[in-house]
């Protein structure tokens, strides 16, 4: 097993069906599935990338999105560095409830925990009900980066998940930034990022 400078916890959350499976299996594995199977409970996947010269762990937690299986994956908040917030750009309805699960957050995360919006299914634009300018002024409002994806089109998929492994190095302290960790999970509060689009 090869040593990492880092470990970080990443957790996707959103509503049913708004396609946060896809996004981690394109991710992890670059495979998509054209039928839709809901999470049930949490799924997990793990991918090694690198920011800089340091060596990161991604431990990335797909959440169901249906409301029965909130209390299941409410524990999967604690210790998250980073969290994607999904929703579908063609279903307004999913947009309208990022409020309800940036609530989740608050009521479940840690303070600083970094957040990244994310509009999936962007190669359905022609049937988009979220405009991108409302999207990226709300994210910015909450202090969080958007970007479009699609996970069938692999559109900004790896760009997504990097944006936010970025954004949660840079939000470490300097002095853990600079040491090295030998593997260690790190669990340091850190600072919010302000928010920026990066599309």
């Amino acid at each position: 097993m090869t040593d990492v400078d880092y470990i970080f916890k990443i957790l996707i959350i959103g509503d049913s069906s708004v396609g946060k499976s896809n996004l981690l299996l394109r991710f992890s594995d670059n495979i998509f599935h054209d039928t839709f199977l809901p999470t049930i409970g949490v799924d997990f996947k793990i991918r090694n990338v690198t920011v800089g010269d340091k060596s990161i762990k991604l431990n990335i937690w797909d959440t169901a999105g249906q409301e029965r299986f909130k209390t299941i994956t409410a524990a999967y908040y604690k210790g998250a560095h980073g969290i994607i917030l999904v929703f579908d750009i063609t279903d307004r309805d999913t947009f309208n409830n990022i409020n309800s699960w940036l609530g989740e957050i608050r009521k479940h995360a840690g303070p600083n925990v970094v957040r990244l919006l994310v509009g999936n299914k962007c190669d359905l634009d022609s049937d988009r009900k979220v405009s991108q300018k409302e999207a990226k002024e709300f994210a910015e409002s909450q202090g969080m980066t958007y970007i479009e994806t699609s996970a069938k089109a692999r559109i900004n998929v790896d760009e997504a998940f990097m944006t936010l492994t970025k954004q949660v190095y840079e939000a470490l302290p300097d002095n853990e930034r600079r040491q090295e960790t030998g593997g260690s999970n790190l669990r340091t509060e850190r600072k919010q990022p302000s928010g920026g689009c990066c599309n």
